[in-house]
């Protein structure tokens, strides 16, 4: 099974086997390595500092907390960027973990926002038919929108303020492509963006955020009601040992099911899963026409332009 081999913190030879990295002594080196990365990136970009939108979940907390190791507090700007009446518990978190952190926190409802798209976008190019139905907060077209509008006021502060976008993505996600294309998907860099879930509440423990954020059920936030285990058909602690057999041991699904003694249905779905949203972790393409390039190569951060 193949996937982009682009890293962004540590390579997979660090990990051993199967086993996670989850012992003191690699979370400690992952610890200063995406925090040098951060402080790097944002160096050779020029940068004043980051901005992260916030969401009080474990992967934007964790994001957060080491950008402010790498850049200093004064240079990293968090978002609450609240779009549902039952966002404000999550809100209050995230506002709660930047006063902890003592860092700049702007504060923005994104339901005016959303209603004026619907209003002047989203109803225009509705289907003629009735078949599907007017959509509502629970259709991913409009979690989708809300993810790019999160993407929009982010890159905006940005730009604004001469700083680059942290995304919050950890690897399960990226490898199931369990996020919006060019919205919670649109960043300068995924400081976590290689550790596997179960990885990231590990780093979590290590470095001390607070049990209850740990602990939270997780969510992309589409809905009010929306889990990460009900729209994947599985909690993390199935599908990390998943992917890390059919990713990185490259091992066959038949091979991966017997070893982890999973349903066979459930293994397959999350790796059609990994299949089917490949375009996600690549470069748009271009035809490819006279040989010229396509724009691919390198690793260039162009968030100030």
């Amino acid at each position: 099974m193949s996937v982009d081999r682009t890293t962004f913190v540590f390579s997979d030879a660090e990990r051993t086997n199967e086993a996670f990295v989850t012992d003191r002594r690699s979370l400690e080196a992952i610890r200063e390595r995406i925090v040098a990365d951060v402080r790097t990136r944002v160096a050779d970009a020029g940068a004043t500092g980051v901005v992260v939108a916030m969401s009080g979940g474990l992967d934007s907390t964790l994001t957060t907390a080491l950008a402010v190791e790498a850049v200093g507090n004064e240079n990293v700007l968090g978002l609450g960027l609240p779009c549902h009446k039952t966002d404000a518990a999550h809100v209050s978190d995230a506002r709660t973990l930047a006063e902890g952190l003592g860092i700049d926190y702007e504060e923005i409802q994104l339901r005016p926002l959303l209603e004026a798209f619907e209003g002047t976008v989203a109803d225009k190019l509705e289907p003629d038919s009735n078949e599907r139905g007017r959509p509502d907060e629970r259709t991913h077209e409009v979690g989708n929108a809300i993810a790019r509008l999160r993407m929009v006021t982010a890159y905006y502060a940005a730009n604004r303020q001469s700083r680059l976008v942290l995304g919050t993505a950890n690897r399960s996600e990226r490898l199931l492509g369990y996020f919006t294309k060019y919205g919670d998907g649109g960043a300068d860099a995924y400081p976590i963006g290689d550790c596997y879930k179960t990885e990231v509440r590990a780093l979590a423990k290590h470095i001390g955020l607070p049990r209850r954020i740990i602990s939270k059920e997780p969510t992309a936030g589409f809905w009010a009601t929306q889990t990460d285990a009900g729209e994947l058909g599985a909690r993390y602690e199935v599908i990390d040992p998943l992917l890390y057999r059919l990713v990185d041991a490259e091992q066959s699904l038949e091979e991966a099911v017997a070893d982890l003694r999973i349903d066979r249905e459930t293994a397959a779905e999350i790796a059609s899963l990994h299949a089917a949203t490949a375009h996600k972790r690549t470069t748009p393409p271009t035809p490819g026409l006279c040989g010229r390039d396509d724009g691919r190569a390198g690793d260039r951060t162009d968030a100030l332009e």
